[in-house]
C-alpha cells in the first residue's frame, strides 16, 4: 500500500468507529429527555428510574463519541493536509459554527444537566436535558451540511491565484439540498439505534429476571423503544426514497454503482440479491423487482437510470480521462446491508412488542437472543450507509473540483501513516473494551432505587457542594 491507500483506510476506519457512537447519542438523549418529562408530568417513579439508567448509558457514549471525534480532525492536518489547504475556508465554517454554537450548547447543559439533579428547579432541570438534545441535533446538521458539500459543492468560488477554494455563500451552504435530505435521514437512523437499545435491555431483565416482570418500567421502556424503532423506520422510507432522487440528480454515477447498473435502462429494475462477478459486469444470478430502481432515482416506474458505462463518457468529457467508476460490489452490498439490517431491526422489535401484548411476559429464548444482537444491526445498518455514501463519491473527495489522490499530505510517509493507523486502531480498541463493559454493567445492574428529588431550598442550596448526580 502506498501513503494515499493507508490514510484512506485509516479515515475510514476512525470514522465508521466514531459514528458507532453517534446515533445512540443523538437518539438516546432525546429519549432521555422525553422519559425525564413522563416523569416531571406524571410523577410516577418508574419514569425517573427509566431517566437514570437510560440517562447514565447516554453519558457513557456521549463522552466515549467526543474523544473519539477529536481524532478525526487531527487526520485533516495529518494526512490530508492539501485538502484541507482547498476546502478549508469553506469546510471550516459549519464546523466552526457546529464548535461554537452547537457543541458549546450541547457540552454546556449536558454538564448542567448532569450536576443540576437536586440542585437545579426541576422544570429548569428538565429544560437542560432538552437543551442539550436541540444542540445535539444542531451539532449533527451542521457536521452533515459540511459533508454534504464535499458530495455536492455550492455556494463558493475557486481563487485560480491562491488554488483554493472560498465561500461566497453561507447560505447556500447550509441549505444544500443534499444536506437537507440525508439531515432526516440520519436522525431517523439514530432513532432507530436508540430503540433498539431500549428494547434489548428491556427484554434481556423481563426475560432473564423473571422478578423483573413485575416492575412495570421495563414493559413502558419496551413498547417505548418498539414504537420509536417502528416510527423511524417509516422515516427511515420515506426519506431514503427522496434521498435517492437528490443523489440521482447531483451523483448520478454513485445510483448507478449502487445497483451496479452499467448500461443505461428504462425502466430499470432493483436487485434484491445478485451473484456476479467481483467488478459487478456480468451477473450469474440475480432477484430483481421490476421498476424499482426508476422509481427510487426519478419517482417514475417507467422512467430512466443511467449506467456507469454511458456517465463515465459524459464524465471523461466534463473532467477529462480517467476512471470515474467507484469500487462497485463496496457500494452495492453497503446499500443492501443498509437496507436490510435496518430492516431485520424493526421486525425483532415488533416482535418483542407483540410477545408482551396484553399483558404478557416475553418468554421465548429465540427472542432473547434475537434482543441480544439487536443494538449491533442498526449500528451496523448506520455504518454501512456512510460506506455507501462516502465510498460512492470516490474518486472525489470534493466532487467534481478535488480528486482524493489529489487531497493526501504530499510530505506524509508510508511509515508515518502506517504508525500513526496502528496507534489509533490500538487506542480505538482499548477504548471498545472499555464502552461495551461499562455499557453492559450498568444496563445488566437495571433500573436504580430512586427517591424522587426534593425541590431544591433556596437557603441551604447555597451552602452545597456540586456533586455527580450518579
Amino acid at each position: 500500500m502506498d501513503a494515499l491507500e493507508l490514510a484512506r483506510w485509516q479515515f475510514g476506519v476512525t470514522t465508521v468507529y466514531h459514528f458507532l457512537f453517534v446515533p445512540l447519542t443523538i437518539g438516546l438523549v432525546f429519549l432521555v429527555a422525553g422519559l425525564q418529562t413522563a416523569w416531571h408530568r406524571t410523577g410516577n417513579e418508574k419514569w425517573l428510574r427509566l431517566t437514570k439508567l437510560f440517562g447514565k448509558l447516554f453519558l457513557i457514549n456521549f463522552a466515549m463519541g467526543v474523544v473519539t471525534g477529536i481524532v478525526q480532525e487531527f487526520q485533516f492536518g495529518m494526512n490530508w493536509s492539501s485538502y484541507s489547504r482547498f476546502v478549508g475556508d469553506v469546510f471550516g465554517a459549519p464546523l466552526a459554527i457546529e464548535a461554537l454554537l452547537a457543541f458549546f450548547l450541547e457540552s454546556t447543559f449536558i454538564g448542567l444537566w448532569l450536576f443540576g439533579w437536586d440542585r437545579l428547579p426541576r422544570r429548569v432541570h428538565l429544560a437542560c436535558i432538552w437543551a442539550a438534545a436541540v444542540g445535539t441535533a444542531l451539532s449533527a446538521y451542521f457536521i452533515l451540511a459540511a459533508n454534504s458539500w464535499m458530495q455536492n459543492p455550492v455556494g463558493f468560488r475557486i481563487n485560480e491565484q491562491a488554488g483554493r477554494a472560498e465561500l461566497t455563500d453561507i447560505g447556500a451552504v447550509l441549505t444544500n439540498p443534499v444536506a437537507l435530505v440525508t439531515y432526516p435521514h440520519v436522525l431517523a437512523g439514530c432513532f432507530l439505534v436508540s430503540g433498539a437499545v431500549l428494547v434489548a435491555v428491556a427484554l434481556w431483565h423481563l426475560i432473564r429476571r423473571p422478578a423483573a416482570d413485575t416492575d412495570p418500567a421495563w414493559r413502558s421502556a419496551l413498547r417505548l423503544g418498539a414504537i420509536t424503532a417502528a416510527v423511524a423506520s417509516v422515516v427511515l422510507v420515506v426519506s431514503g426514497d427522496i434521498q435517492a432522487k437528490v443523489m440521482t440528480e447531483t451523483q448520478p454515477m454513485k445510483m448507478a454503482a449502487a445497483e451496479a447498473l452499467f448500461e443505461t435502462e428504462s425502466p430499470a429494475s432493483f436487485s434484491l440479491f445478485t451473484v456476479g462477478t467481483l467488478d459487478g459486469s456480468e451477473e450469474v444470478f440475480s432477484l430483481r423487482v421490476p421498476g424499482l430502481l426508476s422509481w427510487l432515482a426519478t419517482g417514475d416506474p417507467h422512467g430512466e437510470v443511467e449506467g456507469v458505462t454511458d456517465i463515465q463518457v459524459s464524465y471523461e468529457e466534463m473532467f477529462g480521462p480517467g476512471s470515474y467508476a467507484p469500487n462497485l460490489p463496496v457500494t452495492y452490498w453497503s446499500f443492501r446491508l443498509m437496507i436490510g439490517l435496518g430492516a431485520l431491526t424493526v421486525l425483532i422489535s415488533l416482535w418483542a412488542l407483540w410477545a408482551q401484548r396484553r399483558g404478557r411476559t416475553p418468554t421465548s429464548r429465540w427472542l432473547l437472543r434475537a434482543g441480544l444482537v439487536l443494538p449491533l444491526l442498526p449500528l451496523a445498518a448506520n455504518s454501512f450507509g456512510w460506506i455507501l455514501r462516502e465510498m460512492g463519491r470516490q474518486p472525489w473527495v470534493v466532487f467534481g473540483e478535488m480528486r482524493t489522490a489529489d487531497g493526501v499530505s504530499p510530505a506524509v510517509s508510508v511509515g508515518e501513516v502506517a504508525t500513526s493507523f496502528a496507534a489509533f486502531t490500538l487506542l480505538y480498541g482499548v477504548l471498545a473494551v472499555i464502552e461495551v463493559k461499562l455499557l453492559l454493567k450498568y444496563a445488566k445492574q437495571g433500573l436504580p432505587e430512586v427517591s424522587p428529588p426534593p425541590e431544591p431550598d433556596s437557603e441551604d442550596d447555597q451552602d452545597r457542594a456540586l456533586d455527580f448526580a450518579y
